[in-house]
């Protein structure tokens, strides 16, 4: 108890602008904390609804029962993300592409990849989001606590010139005031350069599935598109 009280009189005693470091910390590090959560569960989100959707498609369901099934969960106020997004994308495009006749398979497919990977993209972007911010964090608190730092200590050693007796006792709650500062900015950067590092390698991870899965869909497409021209030619 005496340790925190000693440490919340080292807060209000700082100096105006050490005080005001302190509270850009703690608005940063209350910030990084709410994203951290944020990203975690969409993360985990993400990650259970690619598995599922992957279990559904691999199942031998009609594609086209597939994407009835996503309109009717979307009619509902279901939000597609992830790799369903991205099949129904490339799946509506290909039907689209499909009822024109003049269009040979590469251009149909060729297409249907086009609107995959607009989604894929959509779909990177709202994996990285918060985490440029969380980057910022963890790279400038340390300095921003140096900052107040350093900005203490200079404030302490120019009240010696007021001070009739230079000890370490005179300048030691100063000093004690000032690096607090440096300990909220390794408080408020550790965290967040953790879990940048960690929802990094997840985007990364989770951006390759879905260009693997946009592969494998575009191979199952051209056979669907081969096989219907071939049909068509025959009917002619």
């Amino acid at each position: 108890m005496e340790e925190q009280l000693s440490l919340m009189e080292l807060v209000w005693n700082a100096s105006f602008t050490v005080q005001f470091v302190m509270v850009i910390l703690l608005l940063a590090s209350i910030f990084s904390w709410y994203m951290i959560v944020n990203r975690y569960l969409y993360f985990r989100n993400a990650n259970d609804e690619m598995y599922r959707f992957e279990e559904r498609f691999w199942s031998g369901i009609d594609l086209s029962q597939l994407y009835r099934e996503g309109n009717e969960k979307a009619s509902d106020g279901s939000a597609i993300l992830g790799m369903e997004s991205i099949f129904r994308a490339g799946f509506k495009e290909f039907s689209r592409l499909a009822q024109q006749p003049e269009m040979d398979s590469e251009a149909v497919i060729e297409g249907s990849r086009r609107a995959m990977r607009v989604a894929v993209m959509r779909e990177e972007e709202r994996l990285e989001r918060h985490l440029a911010f969380l980057a910022s964090v963890g790279s400038t608190s340390p300095y921003i606590g140096l900052f107040g730092t350093v900005w203490g200590i200079m404030h302490s050693f120019r009240g010696l010139a007021n001070s009739t007796q230079a000890t370490l006792a005179t300048v030691a709650p100063g000093i004690s005031e000032a690096l607090v500062a440096t300990a909220m900015g390794l408080f408020a950067a550790i965290p967040a350069v953790l879990a940048y590092n960690r929802f990094a390698s997840r985007v990364e991870v989770l951006s390759n599935r879905y260009d693997t899965f946009m592969d494998e869909f575009s191979g199952i497409l051209y056979r669907q598109a081969f096989a219907l021209r071939s049909r068509e030619k025959k009917v002619e």
